[in-house]
Order: structure tokens, then C-alpha cells, then sequence
């Protein structure tokens, strides 16, 4: 069975949850991953930053802010800065001791050096999309890069991709994503992922989602069904959480749902190969055509054209040899009514 590899976008939800239920933020991280590995998740994903190196004070939110009131994007990130190399090397190894995999997006230089021991590849963000000396920086690694084209034009994700297998970066995916928190539904634009697939044949096409989770997780269904191969969503224990992306995030039942789906969806899709499956056989011979006589033919008689009619079950001779019967003679006594074969005429 072939599904999607599904990555748990933990981000900095988990700062949230410490609060609410009074615990440290690690020892939240960890109630995240073990959630994401009861759901059957593939990959825990956190992000790697400082506030004062990925944004400049004055820098003015984007988000919506009746659902995050944070004004500036230096204030909200400062408060979800702490963790460092120590942090998320904890974080590694508590990952792959439930056997998912780990990843963090690192935003400046010293998160992507020190992530290089832990990561099981690199994630890169929609916002550094155009930054092509980080790109470059990163692919040079020789670990696989996966990352978002939100918010861009096709020509510079072309010059992201150039840049990545100009540094010797030889597994590369693609993330179609939408840089809006959360992604209208109309927004969505899943046919982009069929646009990625034709213009960047030789890399995978993934989908990093941040559309609010409908009651099927049917956005995420769609995005398998277009071929995404990777599917990235943001992860949460509880959606109703004030913050900068529990809104729009997934929690362990949606996520479970989802894998629910696309294990049918695979189920169903099957084989692209054209033949009789087995659960066919009975109902092809029965619901297919034979000759059959439409009146009484005594033996030594023609059989003429209009002496034949199709009808089931095709046991007999099939219908689309019915100019070779018309004109033979019977080589017995045939009533009405009956199936030809060839050892009949």
C-alpha cells in the first residue's frame, strides 16, 4: 500500500499547551510527538529560530490577528524563541524513539548547521523561498530538502530548485502551499500540484495545508488524489487554543482521519493495469452476449441473419462472430431460445 508520508507540523503550538496544563514547553514537545506517533504520523516537524535573526522589529503581522492579537512579528516570535541545539537535539532522539522521523525548519544559518546531526532531511520555509544563498547553504548539506513554494511565481521556484541542485542537492520535494493563515477553501488551488508535477518532473510534489480541517479532512484527501506525495499540516492538541496556528491546524483525530483516507483512497485507486480481475470473471461470463435462435431450426437447415438475436448469458458464441454463423447449416435439431455454440452449426 503506497499512501502520502505525513508530516506533523508541531511548529510552536506545543508553547500553548505548556501553559494550559502547566508543564515545561520540552516536556509538552514530547506529549506532541507522542500523540503524532499514536496517530500513526510519519515525521515530527518543529522550526528552529531566534526572533532577532529571522525578523527585524518593526516587521508588521500578517496573520489574522483576531485569531493571533500579536501586533509585530518580532513580539510573537520572541515568545516561542527558547529552544536551542540542546532542546532539539532532546527532541531528536525522543522523535526517532518512537520511530517517526525529525525535522525542524531551521530560519538562520546556526539552526541549519547545528539540525544537520538530527534531521532525517531539511524543511524550508515558503518565506525563504527566494533566499537562494540560505537555499544553496543548505543544499550543499547533501541531506534531502523538501521545500514550500507558497505565496511565489513559478520562475522563482524555478531558481530555488536551480539553486538547490547547483549546490549537489539530488532529492528535492516540492511543497504547493498557500501563505495564508488559514487558506480559504476557495484558495486552496490544489490543481497546482498537477502544475508542479509537469514542470519539475524530476523531483517529488508534496503538500504543506494550511486550510482549517474540514469534518473529512477532505482537503488533504483532494491533495492525495492529485498526486501529492508528501503531505505537511500543522498539529495540535487542541484546536480551540488561542495562538498563531492551532485555528488552522489538525489535531490527533483529524490526522488519524486523514490516514483513514488515504489508505481508502489507495484501496480503491488500485492498478492502472487493464485486464478481468478475478471478481469478474463470473459476472463477464454470465452478463456478456450469445447467438441465440429466435425461432425453431430443424437439423441441416441455414441459419440465417435474422434468425439470431444476442442475449445472455455469453456462454455461447459471442455476437461479433455472428457473419460467420449466418450461413452455416444446424448439426442438429435447435429450438427457439437456443445458445449457440460452435459445435452446434
Amino acid at each position: 500500500m503506497s499512501t502520502p508520508y505525513l508530516i506533523a507540523e508541531m511548529g510552536v503550538n506545543f508553547y500553548d499547551t505548556a501553559k494550559i496544563m502547566n508543564i515545561t514547553p520540552l516536556e509538552a514537545a514530547k506529549l506532541y510527538i507522542d500523540k503524532a506517533a499514536e496517530a500513526g504520523i510519519d515525521c515530527a516537524k518543529f522550526q528552529s529560530y531566534k526572533a532577532g535573526t529571522i525578523v527585524s522589529k518593526n516587521s508588521p503581522a500578517y496573520w489574522d490577528t483576531e485569531k493571533e492579537p500579536t501586533k509585530t512579528q518580532y513580539e510573537l516570535f520572541q515568545k516561542f524563541d527558547s529552544f536551542g541545539e540542546k532542546e532539539y537535539r532532546e527532541l531528536c532522539d525522543y522523535t526517532h524513539s518512537k520511530g517517526m522521523d525529525f525535522t525542524s525548519t531551521p530560519f538562520d544559518y546556526e539552526s541549519a548547521d547545528y539540525l544537520y546531526e538530527m534531521v532525517d532531511f531539511y524543511k524550508i520555509s515558503s518565506s525563504d523561498l527566494s533566499n537562494l544563498p540560505f537555499i544553496r547553504h543548505i543544499g550543499a548539506k547533501g541531506k534531502p530538502v523538501y521545500i514550500s513554494v507558497g505565496a511565489s511565481y513559478l520562475s522563482e521556484v524555478d531558481e530555488a530548485v536551480r539553486a538547490l541542485k547547483e549546490s549537489g542537492c539530488k532529492d528535492i520535494v516540492l511543497f504547493h502551499c498557500v501563505l495564508s493563515y488559514p487558506t480559504d477553501p476557495k484558495n486552496a488551488n490544489l490543481r497546482i500540484i498537477e502544475t508542479l508535477k509537469k514542470d519539475f518532473p524530476d523531483v517529488r510534489v508534496g503538500f504543506s495545508d494550511h486550510v482549517a480541517p474540514d469534518e473529512n479532512m477532505m482537503t488533504l484527501a483532494a491533495a492525495y488524489m492529485l498526486g501529492a506525495e508528501v503531505i505537511e499540516k500543522h498539529f495540535t492538541l487542541d484546536k480551540t487554543l488561542t495562538g498563531n496556528d492551532h485555528y488552522h491546524a489538525g489535531d490527533p483525530e483529524d490526522f488519524a482521519k486523514a490516514i483513514r483516507n488515504f489508505r481508502w483512497i489507495d484501496n480503491v485507486l488500485g492498478s492502472a493495469e487493464k485486464t478481468v480481475l478475478d471478481c469478474e470473471r463470473v459476472p463477464r461470463r454470465e452478463a456478456r452476449r450469445s447467438l441465440v435462435l429466435k425461432r425453431d431450426i430443424a437439423k441441416g437447415e441455414v441459419i440465417r441473419a435474422e434468425d439470431l438475436i444476442p442475449k445472455r448469458p455469453g456462454t455461447g458464441i459471442s455476437p461479433q462472430f455472428a457473419d460467420i454463423v449466418a450461413g452455416r447449416k444446424a448439426k442438429e435439431d435447435l429450438p427457439e431460445d437456443t445458445i449457440l455454440t460452435w459445435d452446434k452449426v
